[in-house]
This record gives structure tokens, sequence and C-alpha cells, in this order.
């Protein structure tokens, strides 16, 4: 699902990725552990097409992601790629329905199939009683949830998420967790996960240790 070859990212004289090179299966949720700095969440941004590598290739679904220009590339995202990350970015004026709608507006999705797919989400996720509920009325753990169920309703083949449960107290976090085990049972999606989280790491099928822009073979 994912292949990335020789990754290398500098801003200005700081060297972040210095050719990090993985294969991720489809189906599979790994988590990438590490010193802050390490560069982990670079490479996630990078899979995650929001930043582009210096050098190095990536493919994502079979697809050569350094062959797209902008507009491609912002499609192919938008389609195929999830994000969660640590603050939810949930827009405070919307519902929970309506944001997480958003992206599958973004996609051309019918307000009807939108909304359909959004609910299904929402009760999948035991929050049907509140979709009309703006954030601030919805607690953390509530709110990451719809952040989650957002991430999720373009039906993406990839689900990236960076720290997603760095927010939150140990119940909802270890909820979150859970879920995301029980999403890949019902959508059989790929996850990249991005944590400090030990308990969360090891729960992964792999565990990969980024050291100094690299990952850790020792």
């Amino acid at each position: 699902m994912i292949k990335a070859k020789d990754i290398y990212k500098s801003y200005g004289n700081l060297n972040v990725l210095k050719g990090v090179s993985l294969s991720i299966e489809s189906g599979e949720i790994v988590s990438i552990v590490g010193a802050s700095g390490a560069g982990k969440s670079t490479l996630l941004h990078i899979i995650g097409t929001l930043d582009q590598p210096d050098s190095g290739k990536l493919e994502i679904a079979g697809k050569n992601i350094n062959s797209m220009n902008d507009r491609k590339l912002s499609a192919f995202r938008n389609k195929n790629i999830g994000f969660v990350f640590q603050f939810h970015h949930l827009l405070p004026e919307f519902t929970a329905l309506e944001n997480i709608c958003i992206p599958a507006f973004i996609a051309g999705v019918s307000k009807k199939e939108a909304e359909l797919r959004a609910k299904k989400l929402l009760n999948l996720l035991g929050l049907e009683s509140r979709m009309e509920h703006k954030p601030a009325a919805l607690s953390g753990g509530e709110q990451q949830r719809v952040a989650v169920a957002r991430a999720l309703i373009n039906q993406p083949a990839v689900v990236l998420a960076d720290e997603p449960s760095g927010n939150l107290d140990s119940t909802n976090a270890k909820e979150l967790h859970q879920l995301f085990f029980q999403l890949r049972e019902e959508f059989k999606q790929t996850f990249v996960i991005v944590t400090h989280n030990e308990e969360l790491a090891e729960m992964a099928d792999r565990r990969l240790v980024m050291k100094d822009g690299i990952i850790d073979l020792s």
C-alpha cells in the first residue's frame, strides 16, 4: 500500500530525514515511535502528501506520487488518505454531522450521500445522539471520534494519525486505540500512527523506531 525509498528532507540547514525507506502492506497497522525531533511527523506529512521530500520515491496504492502535479495530488489525497491529528481541528460553527461531511463535499459527493455516510460512521462510533451538537458541546473523546469519522468519510485506503491520543485522558486514549483496530476489521484500511504512547505502539502489527532522521533497524 505504501512504498517509500530514500526519502530525504531538510529545512534550511536542518537535515530532518536522511534516507528513509519503508514498505507497508495493505491492511497493516504500523506505529512509528522515537524521540521528539527524530523526524516522525515530517515522515508522516510526506507519506500523506502534505509535504514534498527533497529527494526519494513515494508510492501509495500503486500510484507514483512524485509524478503528480498539485491539482492531481490534492484530489488523490482527498480520496485516498484520511488524517487524524492530536488536535481535532473541528470547525466550531458546524455540527458534528456537518464537520464530518466537509471532505465528502470537497470530493463532490452529494449532500444526501455524504450525510448517509456520516450518519453510518456516527452510529459505528457511538455518536448517533451527538450528531447535531457543535464541538463545544462535545467531550474531548467525542471530538476526537468526530475527527476520526471525518478522516473516514471518503473511504480512504490509508489513515494517518499523528499523536491521535496525545490530548486525551487514559480512558479515552484506550478507547481510541481499540477503535483503530475495530476500523481495520470493518474497512480493511492501512493505518500509520505516530505516537509517544507505548501501549498503542505495542498494539500495532509492527513498531518502527525513528532515530536521527532514519528508521533504526538495530
